[in-house]
């Protein structure tokens, strides 16, 4: 099994929307959905933290840090 850290944000996030869709599903025995629950948790954390680091470079890379692109910055390009 990949381990979180070696999964691109798009794989986790398949593979968290796959979760969902078993949990949902319904029917499986009570063990089993806490293994889906729990994968799903560590899936979500994954993605939060993927999510954090790319605001964190776009805010790097931006000159006024956190102030939106609109299309008067765009302009001034």
């Amino acid at each position: 099994m990949i381990t979180n850290e070696e999964l691109s944000f798009e794989q986790a996030f398949a593979q968290l929307e796959k979760t969902v869709q078993q949990l949902e599903q319904g029917g499986l025995p009570l063990e089993e959905s806490l293994a889906l629950f729990e994968r799903g948790q560590a899936l979500v954390a994954h993605c939060h933290t993927q999510l954090d680091e790319a605001e964190l470079k776009i805010k790097q890379l931006t000159p006024e840090g956190d102030a939106p692109l609109d299309a008067p910055h765009l302009e001034n390009a």
